[in-house]
């Protein structure tokens, strides 16, 4: 029996295994090349400078058009060398960097627009496009949302529809593995928590056996009555009354008190202790009983019905 106890319990200790998640949705490797180029946002951009931008955003978009990707980031690197502080210009080369399936290179530039503008909404949608194709579900769906309470389209409609049910699954999958372990705590603190009171519990039994044990041995070592006993009264007699008579008082008196008197008082009192009393010495010998006073664990599970003392007496 103990040892399917022990069994069990080491089953409960076991780790939890959690099991896949099923997720739709079509996902890409991650793209490993050398960051693109980026410019400094705190530079001052000359109206000059500003227009070749715009120029070369122009041409951008008719690369894009024709499909040349590649042209198209070359044209927007440029854009994004000439004016560095502007937010579209990065959010527009990420776009690009979606439709070549390059979603790392898209998040950085999603990033760096989102640092000039937080309100960005195509940097907002541009990194959850991005990291939808990454699987990262639940990141994604907060950009998007996010990108569709400032500036919503059809496009990023068309994206959460894909990317909720994911990331609703992901998020139901970790509730219910975090309450499997929660659970699995508190049963494990449960056990503790027996395991303290039984040990507290064979604690005092023991200390109880002891002082029965010791009680019994000083009550078969006391006589009874007072000591030197007193057949038929005091020591001595008193036939007729005290020895001696007593005209115009008590001749003799009584010396000594009562013959015999009581050396130790009362059978059983303090000289030699009152019978029941505890033999500390005896428990503070036993090494068992030592442990686990010592453990403080003991003792607090002890104390939560009553204090030592009152267990012992």
């Amino acid at each position: 029996m103990a040892d399917l106890q022990d069994a069990q319990e080491e089953g409960d200790d076991s780790d939890i295994v959690e099991s896949d998640v099923e997720l739709e949705g079509d996902t890409v490797e991650p793209d490993n090349d050398p960051p693109q180029k980026m410019g400094d946002p705190t530079v001052e951009v000359s109206e000059e400078n500003r227009d070749a931008s715009q120029m070369a955003k122009g041409q951008a978009m008719e690369a894009i058009s024709e499909g040349k990707l590649e042209e198209a980031i070359g044209h927007l690197t440029e854009a994004i060398l000439l004016n560095p502080t502007s937010a579209i210009m990065y959010a527009t080369r990420a776009s690009v960097y979606i439709k070549m399936k390059k979603p790392n290179a898209a998040i950085r530039d999603a990033n760096a627009a989102l640092e000039i503008n937080p309100d960005s909404a195509k940097g907002y949608k541009s990194r959850g496009i991005a990291r939808s194709m990454l699987g990262q579900w639940e990141e994604a769906a907060k950009d998007l949302h996010l990108a569709s309470k400032l500036d919503y389209d059809e496009e990023i409609s068309a994206v959460l529809k894909k990317v909720e049910p994911n990331a609703h699954r992901i998020e139901e999958h970790r509730r219910k593995y975090e309450r499997l372990r929660k659970e699995k705590e508190d049963k494990k603190i449960e056990r503790e928590r027996q395991r303290r009171r039984a040990q507290a519990q064979a604690a005092y039994e023991k200390a109880k056996k002891q002082e029965q044990s010791s009680s019994s041995r000083t009550h078969e070592g006391m006589p009874s009555g007072f000591p030197g006993g007193m057949p038929e009264g005091f020591p001595g007699g008193m036939p007729g009354g005290f020895p001696g008579g007593m005209p115009g008082g008590f001749p003799g008196g009584m010396p000594g008190g009562f013959p015999g008197g009581m050396p130790g008082g009362s059978p059983g009192s303090v000289p030699g202790g009152m019978p029941g009393n505890i033999d500390y010495s005896k428990i503070l010998n036993d090494p068992e009983l030592m442990t686990a006073f010592k453990d403080p664990e003991v003792m607090s599970a002890l104390q939560d019905g009553t204090s030592f003392t009152q267990l012992l007496f």
